[in-house]
């Protein structure tokens, strides 16, 4: 739960180890993010954004939130995707790393989880 001084929760994730031709697939990409979407509910204010990178290069992507926002970067000559979700209210956990390892064949995911405008402990107000 969110601590009521807080400006909400991030999540930064690294999935590991993938596959290139899954981090080139546009499809695949979508289709994970709107999984994510609808899992916790959240509210989209536009239509995505992407942006596919020509040749053998990957993909970003941005969704605009009402709680914040959703980006995904990817790359495939490190075999690497990075999802940035940021929340203003709260959400349950997601499953990243069942999820990454599902649609992305990651074999490693790394998931942080910052607590958004919380004043450091002892720092005055």
């Amino acid at each position: 739960m969110l601590p009521l001084d807080s400006a909400g929760r991030e999540w930064i994730v690294d999935a590991i180890g993938c596959p290139p031709g899954r981090l080139r697939d546009e499809l695949c990409m979508r289709v994970l993010l709107e999984r994510l979407v609808d899992d916790l509910h959240l509210k989209v204010l536009k239509p995505p954004l992407w942006h596919v990178f020509g040749g053998q290069a990957g993909m970003t992507g941005l969704v605009l939130l009402s709680e914040s926002h959703l980006a995904v970067h990817t790359f495939p000559e490190l075999g690497l995707a990075t999802f940035n979700l940021y929340c203003c209210r709260p959400r349950a956990e997601w499953p990243w790393a069942e999820r990454l390892r599902d649609a992305l064949d990651a074999r490693e995911v790394t998931v942080r989880v910052l607590t958004r405008g919380e004043a450091p402990a002892g720092a005055a107000p």
